[in-house]
């Protein structure tokens, strides 16, 4: 963006939308209520499209201003703690990928989506002083292949609408 105001404001609206997705992901009932911790993970669509369309800095921020008051507004300190592990592990992997070029959004997001679900596992393994909770990461891999396919979908699809004009000019 080449207006530092315009960019400043854009960042602050895709904020909004993401805190706004993270409210009505957490007044969802789970989707598979005999298993606690699966969610779509709606906010990272923006996160994914702001990867791709404006730079890691800005998804960075947007991402830990938007973990952070999440866990502020519907959330705990453990909330905080796991949601920072899990996006910035995410974020850093699909960095890393998409720098490669190999892999599609969808498959830039399936493994952000994979290493979000790892970083919250290790941190449970620390905290919880255990490693048997390791074993759940075998369901939430599934999920968050699962969850991945969504939010690259949907990320992707908004990349390819938004217009340049909206976010450059």
């Amino acid at each position: 963006m080449k207006d530092k105001t315009k960019k400043v404001a854009f960042l602050g609206v895709m904020t909004a939308l993401a805190m706004v997705l993270s409210y009505i992901e957490a007044i969802l009932p789970p989707l598979v209520s005999s298993i606690p911790g699966i969610k779509i993970g709606f906010p990272n669509i923006l996160i994914v499209f702001i990867l791709y369309r404006l730079s890691l800095k800005e998804a960075v921020c947007v991402s830990l201003v938007r973990v952070l008051l999440s866990s502020l507004l519907f959330g705990n300190a453990m909330s905080l703690v796991y949601g920072i592990a899990g996006a910035f592990l995410s974020i850093c992997i699909m960095a890393i990928l998409q720098k490669t070029d190999k892999l599609s959004v969808i498959g830039v997001s399936v493994a952000g989506g994979v290493a979000h679900n790892i970083g919250q596992i290790i941190v449970a393994v620390f905290l919880l002083n255990s490693t048997q909770i390791a074993y759940y990461l075998l369901i939430l891999l599934v999920s968050g292949t699962v969850a991945g396919v969504i939010v690259g979908f949907a990320g992707g699809l908004l990349s390819a609408k938004i217009p340049d004009k909206i976010i450059n000019k």
